[in-house]
């Protein structure tokens, strides 16, 4: 990781910590991560698009990791991580870029592709496929980890049981598994896994080390705000239609194919009518992490992509 370099803007009001490498002789490839992640989620793929000729930059976003957090969290929206993508690239005077994204990573990715067409080269997601509209989650139990985190005070109360630490190393070996993560009555989401269980065997005590660091600033109370606690609106276009390449890339056991109905809008070829130019491959093995998971495949894929739409 020695080559990647670490930098701080100003940004819309903050100071957003930015990770980057490579001199981008090919073009800029922009990562965004979702929860709990931070820019380091993105190590394995920042040094092998830099290496592929591509400039990699990597943000924590506001809140999360070694960015400001903004005073009052309960104003934030899904266009404050719009607006604060945009932001970087006027202020890094990049014109187009390649973004990658995973997670609620994905919501501003899709903003951007649908408002902004003429700075996009194209978007790959992790995990999640091009979606206009808002997900149907009612068919979900009430214990789900997304309704109990949405509600105020619960998981920090849970959390604040345990070092952030602990934290992030239970939430690594829930979203790991192939079930969503559900507390039963009684429990809360913590209690699903033990401080005995060992982490998955590609995230090492090093990686959860280098993750407790840099929420050490942040804390992970306000990284809940925009996934959980923010309104999510429909989009502003009559008609959405990604007019731009996409390649969505999912782990086959990742959990987030058990929400109702996100097979079907994929396998039906429903998710075209959306973005007619999406490809898609899955990773037999992979989970909701799958690009820590098997970075040299993801990788692969990654860079095919992007040498395609150059």
């Amino acid at each position: 990781m020695e080559q990647i370099e670490h930098s701080y803007l100003e940004i819309r009001g903050l100071k957003l910590h930015i990770a980057h490498t490579g001199k981008g002789e090919l073009g800029t490839v922009l990562f965004v991560h979702g929860f709990p992640e931070i820019w380091y989620s993105w190590r394995h793929q920042m040094v092998a698009v830099a290496n592929a000729g591509f400039r990699a930059i990597a943000l924590d976003c506001r809140g999360y990791g070694l960015s400001d957090t903004p005073s009052d969290l309960k104003s934030l929206s899904w266009d404050d991580l719009t607006e604060d993508l945009l932001a970087i690239l006027d202020s890094l005077s990049i014109s187009k870029v390649f973004i990658v994204a995973k997670d609620f990573g994905v919501r501003p990715a899709f903003d951007i592709a649908l408002y902004h067409r003429d700075r996009v080269l194209g978007v790959v997601t992790i995990g999640v496929p091009p979606i206009a509209y808002r997900l149907n989650l009612g068919g979900l139990p009430k214990g789900v980890y997304i309704y109990r985190w949405r509600e105020p005070g619960r998981a920090e109360a849970d959390f604040g049981r345990y070092d952030i630490k602990r934290v992030i190393r239970t939430i690594y070996i829930l979203f790991s598994k192939s079930e969503i993560p559900t507390a039963q009555e009684g429990q809360e989401i913590m209690d699903l896994a033990y401080s005995s269980t060992p982490l998955p065997n590609w995230f090492t005590e090093q990686d959860l080390s280098v993750y407790a660091d840099l929420y050490a600033k942040s804390g992970l109370p306000s990284a809940l705000q925009i996934p959980y606690r923010t309104e999510t609106k429909e989009p502003r276009a009559e008609n959405p239609r990604f007019d731009v390449p996409m390649f969505l890339i999912m782990g086959q056991k990742d959990y987030i194919l058990k929400i109702p109905g996100l097979v079907e809008y994929i396998s039906s070829g429903t998710v075209k009518k959306f973005a007619p130019d999406l490809d898609i491959s899955y990773v037999s093995e992979g989970s909701h992490f799958v690009q820590e998971q098997f970075p040299e495949q993801v990788n692969a894929l990654l860079i095919d992509f992007l040498k395609k739409h150059i």
